[in-house]
């Protein structure tokens, strides 16, 4: 993926992440610059929990462990980012309806990315 792929890809997901903070009751996020940089923090933190964990373990991944590790990693996100505001239910319920727009508007991601790049070298 290049540049552009992947300024758009946070673009949307901030965009995803503010129609969440509209949906979600106890998900709140300030404006357009928190969600950006809660994209950020969330595809940051997603790429640790993938890199220590392995592909099943990940925000990413599919099932209840997918599900889990993304509400954690959603709540855990509050406290890096200013202008956010998340419950534990609220994180839950950000995963889940994350993960029902994911089925609609799929992404790769940062690990699937940078394998497809180096297979193409």
């Amino acid at each position: 993926m290049h540049f552009l792929g992947h300024v758009v890809r946070f673009i949307v997901a901030a965009l995803v992440l503010m129609l969440v903070g509209f949906i979600v009751p106890q998900f709140s996020v300030g404006g357009f610059w928190s969600a950006l940089f809660l994209a950020l923090v969330i595809a940051a933190l997603g790429w640790i929990v993938e890199g220590i964990f392995g592909t099943r373990v990940t925000p990413f991944g599919r099932g209840i462990v997918g599900f889990i590790a993304s509400a954690v990693v959603i709540w855990v996100a509050q406290f890096i980012v200013g202008g956010v505001s998340v419950t534990w239910l609220g994180a839950i319920l950000a995963a889940l309806v994350i993960g029902i727009v994911d089925l609609f508007i799929p992404v790769s991601t940062p690990f699937e990315a940078g394998r497809s790049e180096r297979s193409r070298n």
